[in-house]
C-alpha cells in the first residue's frame, strides 16, 4: 500500500565527473528545509539498492541523474518516462542503472510483495564530460542549483525555501 512518502534518490558514479551530478544535487538537497514526508538517498552506483529500496511504498519517486538527451551541457531537463511494457534488463549490480531499475521494478514488485511508487520522475542534467576524474564540469554544477530549485518544487518545499523553478515535464517512452 502506498503512503503520502517521497524519495528523492541521487544517481551516478562520482569517479566519472559529471555522472556524479544526482549525487551532488542531492547533497545540496540537504541543506534545505524538506516536508516531512520527504526522504533523500545518496544512491551513487547502488542500482539494486534503489530497486528495492523504491518498493517500499512511496507516492513519488524522483531520481536525479545526468542525462544524455542532445541539450547544450548543464541542460535540466524534468522527465517523466512512460510506465509501459519494458524488456527486463539483464541483472548486473555493477552496470545498473537507473533505467534497469525502472525496468526491473515490476519484477520484483511481483516477487516480492512490494508497492511500486505511484509516479516516478526524473530530473536529469546533460553531461559535459563522463570522463574518469572527481568534480562536475563547470556547466553542469552550475546547474546543481537549478536542479535542487526542481526538486524542492516536487516536492513542495518551495514554500519551505522561496525556491521557484517553472516546471515543463517532458514525456519519455525510451531510456534517458
Amino acid at each position: 500500500m502506498s503512503t503520502g512518502r517521497v524519495l528523492v534518490a541521487g544517481v551516478g558514479n562520482i569517479l566519472l565527473g559529471d555522472d556524479g551530478f544526482g549525487v551532488e544535487t542531492v547533497r545540496r538537497l540537504r541543506e534545505h528545509p524538506l516536508p516531512d514526508d520527504v526522504e533523500l538517498l545518496d544512491v551513487g552506483v547502488r542500482g539494486v539498492h534503489l530497486a528495492y529500496q523504491a518498493l517500499d511504498g512511496y507516492r513519488l519517486l524522483v531520481l536525479v541523474d545526468a542525462t544524455a538527451r542532445g541539450g547544450g551541457p548543464g541542460t535540466v531537463h524534468l522527465i517523466e518516462p512512460d510506465a509501459g511494457p519494458v524488456e527486463v534488463p539483464v541483472l548486473d549490480g555493477h552496470r545498473m542503472g537507473p533505467d534497469a531499475v525502472l525496468a526491473l521494478l515490476g519484477t520484483l514488485a511481483a516477487g516480492t510483495g512490494g508497492t511500486l511508487p505511484e509516479r516516478v520522475l526524473v530530473v536529469g542534467c546533460e553531461p559535459e564530460s563522463l570522463d574518469e576524474g572527481i568534480g562536475l564540469s563547470t556547466p553542469v554544477a552550475a546547474a546543481v542549483e537549478e536542479a535542487v530549485r526542481v526538486v524542492l518544487r516536487i516536492v513542495g518545499a518551495e514554500e519551505l525555501t522561496g525556491a521557484k523553478a517553472d516546471l515543463q515535464v517532458e514525456r519519455e517512452t525510451t531510456a534517458w
